[in-house]
């Protein structure tokens, strides 16, 4: 059975509590603008695909590499971007990210020919990946543990704003009738967003459990206040981020893949595979291809792509509101069971013939199913279960593997839907199942207990 992991009957003298404070609610929103120009970055393509094809002279084959490209990218920066988290703080890495964006925005806009292309898709990858790791990293380790997962649920928020702001900006340019300028318009409109994110972060402090690992004591504290730890609780919160570091016995350059993390490794693995066997990103990179594919126009494709991401972000604002009343576990049951249902009348949508107000239908439900269960869970999950001293890394190794099965099920869906759009959703509803089984005999509920506590319930020393 499940390895659950309950808040205590009493609380311990001392024990860390926690409000919301207007600087805490802050910096979060700041951090997870990352997660809003994750999204953006992530769905801007979907519009895009039909110019790429044909700008380009893409086969079926080419065209899901290209798209797949800024995954490559993406891969790249989840797998990198934990070491110099640790030795430059998150904050500074942020801020690496946010010029990468920008840079890739207004490369793409101008993009002289396909490599070039190509080159500012995977930098706009590396911001990906990297954001993928770093912003609920960062708000995790800034808040309160009975808020977490709300704050850390607002990257996960945003990444869909993101999402649907990229699906009404392709909607809106597709109908200015700008020729073959629409699609550089709708990749070059990202770099507004990515300029507020690099200015509002000159505003954000560090993390204190960064902060605590350069010794850097006297700040940690000030951050922890500021940040709602009660007063009478942060002698106790600096104490136990300490023995979580415990430098004297283990460095930061310790290996991070031995049998003492051996649970949260496989945790983050399994989550992150399962998330994208779904078949999620398929639907955000190619929505209105899928739509076209039974048979919409492309006004009418891209209209109902956005309806997709307004579907996505009202499941997601759902999902922030409850998470740390129902619990991480109870929502992973509920979107499973959603997924399956979803993911089968899509199969059966294509195998059938029986038009586009099916499969929207059974499309809307996916997406409702993924953004209150899968969506909003899965960063906040991988950024509990590892130990503060090597949470960067644990957090780029889920980061990674997410990525790695985002780019295969991206570049890999044209050529199946191709041949084939009820077979896809067949195995993705597949793979479904075995996630519900993974959550009802495997995975731990982490909600409401401090990150060190989870540390001390995982049994890691």
């Amino acid at each position: 059975m499940a390895a659950n992991i309950q808040t205590p009957a009493t609380t311990p003298p001392g024990a860390p509590s926690g409000h919301l404070t207007t600087y805490l609610l802050g910096s979060a929103v700041v951090a997870a603008l990352g997660g809003l120009l994750f999204g953006f970055e992530t769905a801007v393509i979907s519009g895009t695909t039909e110019w790429l094809q044909k700008h380009f002279e893409l086969t079926d084959f080419m065209l899901g590499f290209t798209v797949s490209s800024a995954l490559i990218g993406t891969i790249v920066g989840a797998i990198s971007v934990g070491r110099p988290a640790d030795a430059w703080g998150r904050r500074g890495v942020l801020f690496i990210l946010g010029i990468l964006f920008l840079l890739a925005a207004l490369g793409c806009a101008f993009a002289w020919n396909w490599h070039a292309f190509m080159f500012f898709r995977f930098l706009g990858g590396l911001g990906v990946g990297g954001a993928s790791v770093v912003s609920p990293m960062y708000i995790a380790e800034i808040s309160p543990a009975s808020y977490r997962g709300r704050l850390v649920a607002v990257t996960q928020f945003n990444i869909v704003l993101g999402i649907l702001l990229a699906y009404l900006s392709n909607y809106i340019i597709g109908s200015l009738g700008l020729g073959d300028a629409q699609s550089r318009w709708m990749f070059g409109v990202m770099a507004l967003p990515a300029i507020v994110f690099l200015l509002l972060l000159v505003f954000t402090p560090q993390s204190p459990r960064w902060l605590v690992a350069q010794g850097r004591i006297a700040e940690a504290r000030r951050v922890l206040e500021k940040c709602g730890t009660d007063l009478n609780a942060l002698d106790f919160e600096l104490g136990e981020i300490q023995a979580s570091l415990d430098l004297a016995h283990h460095g930061l350059e310790e290996p991070f893949f031995c049998r003492r993390y051996l649970k949260p490794i496989l945790l983050a693995v399994a989550i992150a595979m399962f998330n994208q066997l779904s078949g999620i990103n398929a639907l955000i990179y190619y929505t209105a291809h899928i739509f076209k594919m039974a048979g919409a126009d492309q006004a009418s494709a891209l209209l109902q792509s956005v309806i997709i991401g307004f579907t996505n972000l009202v499941f997601t604002l759902a999902a922030l509101t409850v998470i740390d009343h129902f619990g991480r576990r109870r929502l992973m049951l509920l979107g499973s069971i959603g997924y399956i249902a979803s993911l089968s009348a899509s199969a059966y949508a294509f195998y059938t013939h029986s038009g586009g107000w099916l499969l929207l239908g059974s499309l809307l439900v996916f997406i409702a199913s993924h953004a209150f269960g899968q969506g909003a869970v899965i960063w906040v999950f991988i950024s509990e279960i590892f130990p503060n001293r090597v949470r960067a890394r644990g957090q780029a190794l889920g980061s990674f593997t997410h990525w790695i099965m985002a780019a295969a099920i991206s570049w890999t869906f044209p050529m199946i839907a191709a041949k084939s759009g009820g077979h896809v959703f067949a195995f993705y509803a597949l793979c479904m199942v075995g996630q519900l089984i993974w959550v009802i005999r495997v995975m731990p509920e982490t909600k409401g207990i401090s990150l060190e506590q989870i540390q001390k319930r995982l049994g890691i020393e």
